[in-house]
């Protein structure tokens, strides 16, 4: 791996933590059956859904920017269906989705922050459309690459998984940035984002498993490096299971960094692992960033403490440069797999 530590093993635990999981799952579960009274359906097409259709999850505000590439890359990629959570946004983001046939639109101006950060609204969406389906959950700045993606799509992909009896696919989020200060570049709707965030940090990471869930926990990268180098335990949690065969008896804990039954955060040790893995390119630094900072700070929905990151929102909005001589530029997924930050996969 890329200047890190190595790969985690799975750690065992007892029976009564196995039980106050248990109890624990059941309470998410419950929390998402009653989160589905603050979805309005807008555009419900799920009855083209067909069995084996793969199956794509979001909920976002105001991603006017990047939602044409997001759709465009996940078209490619082989997802069949998207199911989207709208939640208020006021940049025309509900109309273009509610406009595109392969998309399902709920809507809600219930709170961010008191629905788990939207994991309550997808719980329920997983469990109502996603059971027995492979699901792939991802922000709209998040685009999943992996080891031949260009030719061989999740089709290919969950056929593989499905053959060797592995549930889900993990991957490190990969933050991208451009090479001078943030929103100074030029981005239009619909234009690929690496095209303005070309570069990336390749290491160091680093990876611990925590208990109870054993969950995984990767840290490290760009955003530690520029604002968390004094408090890099604060720094933002980079490992993800995306692609899961979905169970209604499952649920996400902690965005999709970890799930529960327990047994499901086994598929992804992070950077170095023998796991299939792939990458989430993060395109979070688009030029938006900046004055979309200064508003995310007034609404104090992203973190559980949110007094607590105002100092990262006010480096944001100062429009910081994230390149550094030891910036990488990405140029494919052979050069993540040279790094050890993703698998190379049986094709």
């Amino acid at each position: 791996m890329a200047g890190g530590s190595g790969p985690q093993a799975m750690p065992g635990i007892g029976w009564a933590a196995a039980y106050r999981l248990r109890l624990k799952r059941r309470r998410l579960l419950l929390r998402a059956l009653r989160a589905r009274r603050q979805l309005s359906a807008l555009q419900d097409r799920t009855a083209a859904i067909r069995p084996g259709a793969v199956l794509g999850f979001s909920v976002l505000r105001n991603e006017a920017l990047r939602l044409p590439y997001f759709l465009e890359h996940y078209r490619a990629l082989g997802v069949d269906h998207f199911l989207v959570v709208d939640n208020g946004s006021d940049d025309g983001s509900d109309a273009y989705l509610a406009g595109q046939p392969d998309v399902s639109l709920w809507q809600t101006g219930a709170s961010y922050h008191n629905s788990r950060f939207g994991l309550d609204w997808l719980g329920w969406l997983l469990m109502r459309y996603g059971h027995g389906h492979w699901c792939l959950t991802a922000d709209a700045d998040e685009l999943l690459v992996y080891s031949g993606w260009e030719s061989h799509p999740l089709q290919d992909l969950t056929g593989w998984l499905d053959a060797q009896g592995r549930a889900g696919f993990g991957a490190l989020m990969l933050d991208l940035f451009p090479d001078g200060p943030l929103g100074a570049q030029d981005c239009k709707p619909g234009q690929n984002p690496l095209e303005v965030l070309g570069w990336f940090d390749a290491g160091p990471y680093r990876a611990r498993r925590q208990l109870p869930r054993g969950n995984l926990w990767v840290q490290g990268g760009t955003r530690e490096r520029v604002f968390f180098a004094d408090s890099p335990d604060r720094s933002p949690t980079l490992n993800k299971i995306p692609l899961v065969r979905w169970n209604r008896r499952w649920a996400y804990t902690n965005s999709t960094h970890a799930l529960l039954p327990r047994r499901l955060n086994a598929l992804y040790s992070g950077p170095g692992g023998a796991e299939p893995s792939g990458v989430l390119l993060h395109t979070k630094f688009l030029p938006e960033i900046v004055a979309k900072s200064a508003i995310e700070k007034q609404r104090g929905q992203h973190f559980h403490a949110p007094q607590k990151f105002s100092g990262y929102y006010d480096q944001l909005t100062a429009a910081p440069c994230l390149w550094h001589e030891g910036a990488q530029r990405y140029s494919g997924t052979c050069q993540l797999e040279a790094l050890g930050l993703m698998t190379p996969l049986p094709w």
